[in-house]
């Protein structure tokens, strides 16, 4: 089996406020531990040097929570003490999350010089009733202001994160929020539709939302604004050369390590086995160095498999699911017929990509694969 690619997740669990939306594992603080987190992050790497098999990483992605509520000297630290472990390619793609509420010149500025050279700035809306609607702690000014210090800080691939399907959000809104984004020239777009994701404020409490019909309007009207760029995920867009090369390598199916307190991981050995991880969220316990919540093998690749490379527009070569899976692509046969016979696949070339109906349905297709 291919060595397959490995990339690097970074979880910083550090809020200044949660949003009523998120359901990624945070914690509201106005201190952070940031020393003794950093510490612990790199010793948690450590623990998980079993999975790297001498590969060097290709990409790195530090989330949250709010990773901008880290000084630049900690992310200095954090990428110089990492490379001392684990050996980086030579164009390797660093990607930081940024809020706008959290954005300093300065800091972006030194962020950049320590080796992040791609920013996903969280702006969501730049319509300041959506974002009180959505707990945000920006305004559409914070939002502007973030671009441009980004652009003067040096970074020449930045991500703006917008959603759609906002509470009493118009067709006209989610196009005013495209155009002013667009106005900024971002090298990549991930617009996607607001979730009311489970034991969220959100879900408890639910804000009246789109309907489908809406929704669908919103999708149309969005994408021929986007007609410029490449839309080549189900809610990723970008410029020529700019695809984000970590969220590939999750979507072609490679390995990647996660760390920090509620991370997940995904890797496979040398005889092929896939293992996936998940790391506590208990910080306590994650200061203590007992970093594992969970380990397991998954039960379904074939669907695992599926929910991730039917995401991309172009989908993968049909041998890829062999090759990071470990299984052969005729033990699925009779399930790919049912998808293709329903218009929700295609075969062609030795490539295996979903159809317009397909990424529109995309849950319909996967529930043949269950």
């Amino acid at each position: 089996m291919h060595a397959l690619p490995l990339s690097l997740y970074i979880h910083i669990p550090f809020c200044a406020r949660k949003c009523p939306y998120c359901d990624f594992y945070s914690t509201e603080t106005k201190q952070i531990p940031e020393k003794l987190y950093i510490e612990t992050l790199l010793e948690d790497l450590k623990n998980d040097l079993r999975y790297v098999q001498g590969r060097p990483f290709t990409s790195i992605f530090i989330g949250g929570g709010t990773p901008s509520l880290l000084t630049a000297r900690s992310i200095d630290l954090l990428l110089n003490e990492i490379e001392k472990i684990i050996s980086f390619e030579s164009d390797i793609e660093i990607t930081m999350e940024a809020n706008p509420g959290t954005a300093e010149q300065q800091k972006f500025s030194d962020i950049y010089r320590a080796g992040v050279n791609r920013l996903s700035i969280g702006i969501q809306s730049f319509q300041n009733e959506k974002l009180k609607a959505l707990g945000r702690i920006h305004h559409a000014d914070d939002a502007k202001r973030a671009m441009e210090m980004a652009r003067l800080a040096g970074f020449k691939n930045i991500n703006i994160d917008l959603m759609h399907g906002l509470p009493n959000q118009t067709v006209e809104d989610a196009q005013h929020d495209l155009r002013t984004a667009l106005q900024f020239s971002p090298e990549h777009l991930s617009w996607y539709q607001l979730t009311l994701e489970p034991d969220t404020p959100f879900a408890l409490h639910p804000p009246v939302c789109p309907t489908e019909e809406h929704l669908w309007q919103i999708q149309e009207a969005g994408e021929q604004l986007l007609s410029e760029y490449e839309h080549y995920e189900t809610s990723a867009y970008c410029l020529p050369g700019y695809t984000c090369r970590h969220n590939m390598n999750y979507w072609q199916f490679g390995d990647y390590l996660g760390i920090g307190a509620g991370a997940h991981g995904k890797t496979t050995d040398a005889r092929g086995k896939i293992t996936r991880y998940e790391k506590t969220k208990n910080l306590a316990y994650y200061f203590n160095s007992q970093f594992i919540e969970k380990i397991y093998s998954p039960k379904n690749l074939p669907l695992e498999f599926m929910m991730n490379a039917l995401r991309l527009t172009h989908g993968v070569p049909l041998d890829t699911f062999r090759q990071r899976t470990g299984a052969q692509i005729a033990e699925i046969n009779p399930l790919l017929e049912i998808a293709k016979n329903r218009g929700f696949i295609k075969i062609e070339h030795g490539r295996l990509q979903p159809t317009a109906l397909g990424q529109r349905f995309l849950n319909d297709c996967l529930e043949i694969f269950i």
